[in-house]
């Protein structure tokens, strides 16, 4: 039975059967295991990989002060206005970090 989990919830415990399943698959050698639909990655698959791909910051709530007129035009562009203010801090922020370290 498939249940939809809240954010705060924690998942079910596992039964005695469950956690003897997993034993025994842990137990399993590593030669045993069929992996013959997962081809192995070359060395230029991991040459080629990119580190963070998938990354995605943690959002905080803040509360933040904005010129009215500056919070008009964002809102103006549709609907967004907050992840577009984010992506306008971020272009910022890392074009801040690009600059040479300052001595």
């Amino acid at each position: 039975m498939k249940t939809k989990l809240d954010k705060a919830e924690t998942p079910p415990a596992l039964t005695d059967a469950q956690r003897e399943h997993r034993a025994e698959l842990a137990a399993l050698p590593d030669e045993s295991i069929d992996t013959r639909d997962i081809p192995e990655l070359s060395d230029e698959a991991w040459a080629a990989g990119v580190r963070g791909r998938f990354y995605r910051p943690v959002k905080q709530q803040i509360t933040a002060r904005v010129d009215a007129d500056v919070l008009d035009w964002l809102k103006s562009q549709g609907r967004g206005y907050q992840g577009r203010l984010n992506a306008i801090l971020r272009r910022e922020m890392l074009a801040s970090l690009k600059q040479a370290p300052r001595a």
